[in-house]
């Protein structure tokens, strides 16, 4: 009971004081036609009203009037249909297609009303701050308004403007959000598969890191320097003596989207060098870096002179932990060498990675099936990584198995770029260049950079044991004066073999406590 009437105190403190913001987002709902879905959630008491006459016909499939709704709602939900995108192994086709459209819509605002916040970021007026500065908008999103300007050394930049008072209005929207997910999982089952409030912590995190612009000024810095060493890739570098939470400074780059093959071919550029870069590139990042654009689509990414590739927006990156990179790759050679009891192996360890799913543990059993089904479809030949991804999220699905997060993020890069890539070089295999890239993963494991740490790691540890080898050596001692053992004669083979080992310790841990000096 105290727990129900702590939830009932937070409903209502909650609904009172984002009781405007819940009014728009049930009128909008209404209005699309949701009713139903809004009644599932308890917050509409007749889930049969009528659809408000409007300029949205009711002939409009539910997932079309949902993506529709989420658009004009703003960035909150139109973040939380792209993360619904991902998740392919919870919703049906028709939804995935939909919530993959989603895009923020805003109109331009006039420079003069941007204007205030503008000189408090910069201390100053833009003219002052830069030697040209363009009022008229570059471009113009939900979240922040792009201006182009010049530095006084003759730099072009651009300029990334947060739009005046959108943080407290996402923030209500993250408060009712996560409020009504936790509605949803206290009284739907499915609610708690889809493991709803996990997603919407999964939600504001990404929100709150797209609303401070310092975040992704970092992401660009790490990009940068992941790829210092490839001349083939580009990231704008940022002038972080103009940047805040508020406003964006970076290098303004010009190129080609890669849209059209024939526009690459004008520019001078080859689609066939442009594919395989690309490919490299986010497999680089997936595989060896660890680090990777969550969202490489045309309008990310810009084709330059030489055969080169700008990275761009660069506000949602993903992480791809070490253990995650080696069951992928495990993954992608169980399939294609047709091993589906390799296979059944991964899909065990995803399906038990996510703590926050309910449900019944998969049996080895349904996994090997699952397995030998989409062997059987994708197995052999080229392989098509978009009907596969589909393929195995809907069987996912079928079987009930709620995928990790981290991990459907990496799908849907791969995903993205593989059409991107099909679009200007067709018949382009993304699973040719996955087999060219195991090559540079080794060599990545091979290179100092990569031992390292692992090789300083492990004489700090043979130090600190070293520290406290005294006290473990008089703990030894006491034991065997306290429980003495049979004596061994200096010539018996276990002896030796005592003798032998702890020799063989003493010079491997010398070793190793050398090795880590040296590659300090």
């Amino acid at each position: 009971m105290p727990r129900i009437a702590a939830f009932m105190i937070t409903t209502l403190r909650i609904a009172g004081r984002d009781r405007k913001r819940l009014e728009e987002i049930v009128g909008i709902a209404s209005r699309f036609g949701l009713g139903i879905l809004l009644a599932r959630l308890g917050i509409a008491r007749d889930a049969a009203e009528p659809t408000e006459a409007g300029e949205h016909s009711p002939a409009q499939s539910l997932p079309q009037r949902t993506r529709l709704a989420l658009e004009e709602l703003g960035p909150t939900f139109v973040k939380l249909g792209q993360i619904l995108a991902t998740r392919g192994d919870l919703l049906p086709p028709e939804w995935i297609a939909e919530f993959e459209q989603l895009h923020s819509r805003a109109p331009t605002l006039p420079f003069e009303y941007l204007r205030p916040f503008v000189e408090e970021a910069l201390g100053e007026p833009p003219e002052t701050a830069f030697a040209r500065f363009d009022s008229a908008p570059l471009a113009a999103a939900s979240m922040a308004q792009v201006h182009r300007a010049a530095l006084h050394d003759g730099r072009e930049v651009v300029l990334k403007i947060r739009r005046p008072g959108i943080r407290p209005r996402i923030e209500a929207d993250l408060r009712l959000i996560a409020h009504l997910a936790a509605l949803a999982e206290r009284a739907s089952a499915e609610a708690r598969r889809f493991a709803t409030a996990a997603m919407m912590r999964q939600l504001a995190e990404a929100m709150l890191e797209e609303l401070d612009f310092t975040h992704e000024a970092r992401n660009a810095d790490r990009l940068r320097d992941d790829f210092a060493t490839n001349p083939q890739v580009t990231v704008p570098a940022i002038h972080w003596d103009l940047t805040s939470e508020t406003l964006l400074v970076m290098d303004h780059i010009a190129g080609v989207p890669p849209r059209d093959r024939q526009a690459l071919l004008d520019a001078g550029i080859d689609p066939a060098a442009i594919a395989a870069l690309g490919a490299d590139i986010v497999l680089d990042m997936v595989l060896i870096n660890g680090r990777f654009h969550g969202d490489p689509h045309p309008g990310n990414l810009l084709c330059l002179p030489r055969n080169r590739i700008a990275l761009l927006d660069l506000g949602m990156i993903g992480h791809v932990s070490p253990r995650r990179r080696e069951e992928f790759i495990a993954f992608v050679h169980a399939l294609s060498t047709g091993d589906p009891a390799r296979l059944a192996e991964v899909l065990a360890a995803w399906a038990g990675q996510d703590p926050t799913a309910a449900g019944t543990a998969p049996t080895p059993d349904r996994l090997l099936a699952a397995s030998e089904r989409l062997i059987a479809r994708h197995g052999s030949g080229r392989l098509v990584l978009g009907a596969m991804v589909g393929d195995f999220l809907a069987l996912m699905r079928e079987e009930r198995l709620t995928m990790p997060a981290d991990l459907l993020l990496v799908f849907k890069a791969l995903v993205t770029i593989d059409g991107v890539l099909a679009r200007i070089e067709p018949g382009f295999d993304l699973t040719g260049a996955m087999r060219r890239s195991s090559l540079r993963i080794a060599r990545a494991r091979l290179s100092p950079e990569h031992w390292s740490p692992i090789l300083q790691a492990v004489g700090f540890e043979l130090l600190r044991l070293g520290e406290d080898a005294p006290r473990l050596i008089r703990a030894a001692i006491r034991r065997l004066e306290s429980d003495p053992v049979p004596a061994l004669p200096a010539s018996s083979p276990r002896a030796a073999a005592g003798y032998l080992w702890i020799s063989a310790a003493i010079v491997a841990g010398a070793a190793l406590i050398a090795a880590a000096l040296w590659a300090q």
